[in-house]
């Protein structure tokens, strides 16, 4: 039970620093509170702050100064050619009404192809499949996996309500990002869904994100290729 209790404030407090960091509270250089007066906040012991606080530092969150404390780490800037989209966003950027469409919400251990896809060992993870409208006509097709060892938070959201990249660019912090764009045609199923006509040309975002060695999401959504088109715009 006393462990339980430790692990639980574990993953409290570290919660407690990411949506400080999140929200522009603590920006980068930020120096955090000490270990003890997390210790008096909690009321919990200083191996369950060094647990929380180790974990931030090796995912790159935080930063340890030898003498010196702990503070927020400034940003790495290995900078993509394309920003994760936020697909609520992009719609209603473009002045058209948004509508999402869940499909599927599963919850299940990964299996092989979820092991592979999202590049984990093992674990718990949540599986989703939706459709983001704009205005009356299907925007994307998205399929995405959730790993819950990372986020066990992912587990009580309402994704019908919430899209979950909306959602996870809000509230989980993330250190690297991996882009995979690729063509393909538009198979019955798919074509059924982004109201396209069979072997209709399609653009196929994959993408994976992690925090430090953390494998948070892998998403995979397909936009009809006549209605969609990727735009990096970057500075030399």
């Amino acid at each position: 039970m006393t462990r339980l209790l430790s692990d639980a404030l574990h993953a409290r407090i570290r919660r407690d620093i990411e949506s400080r960091i999140m929200s522009g509270e603590w920006r980068p250089g930020h120096r955090i509170p000490t270990e003890h007066q997390w210790m008096e906040r909690y009321g919990c012991s200083r191996m369950t702050v060094n647990k929380a606080l180790r974990a931030l530092v090796q995912s790159g969150l935080l930063e340890s100064r030898k003498r010196a404390g702990t503070f927020v780490a400034a940003p790495r800037f290995h900078r993509a050619a394309l920003e994760i989209p936020d697909i609520r966003a992009e719609v209603k950027g473009q002045g058209l009404a948004y509508r999402l469409d869940l499909i599927r919400c599963d919850r299940r251990m990964a299996g092989p192809e979820d092991k592979a896809l999202l590049r984990v060992s093992d674990g718990e993870l949540l599986a989703l499949e939706c459709r983001h409208f704009a205005d009356d006509l299907p925007y994307a097709l998205e399929y995405r996996l959730i790993n819950l060892a990372a986020v066990p938070e992912a587990g009580q959201v309402d994704f019908s309500v919430e899209p979950p990249g909306s959602w996870l660019l809000g509230h989980v912090p993330w250190t690297e990002a991996e882009h995979r764009i690729t063509a393909i045609n538009a198979d019955p199923l798919t074509a059924q869904s982004l109201h396209v006509p069979e072997n209709a040309a399609c653009v196929a975002l994959e993408r994976w994100t992690w925090r430090g060695e953390e494998r948070i999401t892998y998403a995979r959504q397909l936009y009809p290729g006549d209605r969609y088109a990727l735009v990096a715009h970057f500075h030399a």
